[in-house]
């Protein structure tokens, strides 16, 4: 007989590790984890030697919310016997490699995690029924969807022949595929810190013809100011979702650097390596192309042209052998059968309306809740996609099911006032 859960997590990201790790709060209850990778991770693709993290290692999957939990990033290290050595080399942020390696450390000390198993359907027959390649694997009460998001690769992309067109995900396992040529060149489409980490990428490797083209009218630095950090606070969370959706959207599009900008430290890699490269050799290997709305491809005698519509409005057309993708990420589809899409509320956008506990509206949501993460982000702000508030989106998912405060949490030192 197919095993009943209280609550069934689909994937083990950050998100879903976060909220098996503080489902004790929910004892004897308990919750199940289905992954379809063969481990847990965050951007596999892109752990190139170098990369750094964005959000500080005290932001782990649950030290905000209590900082003396086994399965803190800190007693991570002390276990491990790597702090010492991790605070003598002096990061300012930690190699994403290690947060990669943190969460599987975690995910082996957290019983009920299923690997290689993607739910791929969803039903409910009054019970939430998980399916995976059409078997039953799970029932539940509650559902929580933690499959986050897959890159935007744009339609007229398809044409290019696959071997020349990357995606910035895949990149790190294709690029030992690929000839070791320095004077092949690449294209890199994006403004954000996954296309700056691909440039990066092709220095390493010591690519000498890269263009990068980017639709920003600059290649903008992630703001990390202590105001811009005021946006990533249980306090500012709670003014946010008070506002209405076209207040919330406008505010979004406002702060977007604080959470899509390229770390400064990226950035500035790629423009010391450029310099140096010029002095050394009399050209620049990176030529930094913003203000450009890639809008076609085709493939010519074994190179890749794009066509790109510039701010003035004039056209330009660019060749590569390669292009790599980094124009950002889509909402992944949710695995609902249409049965139970019938019993939800969508918005004008055709998107399950999204309630301020991350809960969707739908007909048995009293008694069933369904857990939406990582879409909602002109319902709860940009931390919904961001690393930094883990612990208290699982505090604030916990007290829902719940149905009454298991998980308190304080923000109390607030010296901005929100309107």
């Amino acid at each position: 007989m197919t095993q009943t859960y209280h609550t069934v997590g689909i994937g083990a990201g950050p998100a879903n590790l976060s909220l098996a790790a503080m489902y004790d709060a929910l004892a004897p209850h308990d919750i199940a984890l289905f992954e379809a990778r063969d481990q847990p991770g965050w951007h596999d693709g892109m752990l190139h030697s170098g990369v750094r993290m964005q959000t500080g290692w005290v932001k782990d999957l649950v030290s905000l919310y209590d900082p003396t939990h086994p399965l803190s990033f800190l007693n991570y290290l002390v276990t491990t016997g790597r702090v010492y050595a991790l605070l003598g080399a002096g990061f300012d942020t930690i190699p994403r490699i290690e947060y990669q390696q943190y969460l599987v450390w975690a995910a082996e000390q957290l019983p009920r995690i299923t690997y290689g198993t993607r739910v791929d359907r969803v039903e409910f027959d009054g019970a939430i029924v998980s399916r995976s390649g059409g078997t039953e694997v799970a029932r539940s009460q509650h559902l929580v969807l933690g499959s986050g998001t897959v890159a935007f690769v744009p339609d007229f992309l398809d044409a290019l022949d696959p071997r020349h067109l990357f995606v910035a995900d895949e990149l790190n396992r294709r690029l030992t595929g690929v000839p070791d040529e320095p004077d092949l060149p690449w294209i890199v489409i994006g403004s954000g810190q996954t296309s700056a980490e691909c440039v990066a990428a092709l220095l390493a490797r010591g690519c000498r013809d890269i263009k990068w083209i980017g639709r920003r009218s600059w290649f903008a630095p992630l703001e990390d100011s202590p105001s811009a950090n005021d946006l990533y606070r249980p306090a500012y969370q709670e003014a946010f979702l008070n506002l209405s959706r076209d207040v919330r959207e406008r505010l979004v599009s406002g702060q977007i650097l604080t959470s899509d900008g390229i770390s400064p430290g990226t950035l500035r890699g790629v423009y010391q390596h450029n310099y140096e490269e010029r002095l050394r050799t009399g050209r620049f290997p990176v030529t930094i192309m913003p203000s450009r709305t890639v809008t076609g491809a085709r493939q010519l005698d074994g190179e890749v042209e794009l066509e790109c519509l510039t701010a003035g409005s004039g056209e330009e057309r660019h060749r590569a052998v390669n292009v790599i993708v980094a124009a950002g990420r889509r909402l992944a589809p949710l695995p609902f059968d249409p049965e139970l899409s019938a019993l939800i509320d969508v918005d004008e956008r055709g998107e399950p309306v999204i309630e301020s506990d991350y809960s969707i509206r739908w007909k048995h949501a009293d008694d069933h809740k369904i857990f939406v993460l990582n879409r909602g982000r002109y319902v709860q702000g940009l931390v919904d996609s961001n690393l930094s508030i883990l612990p208290i989106r699982s505090a604030m998912i916990l007290n829902s099911i719940a149905g009454r405060t298991v998980c308190r949490f304080r923000d109390d030192y607030v010296s901005t006032r929100w309107a």
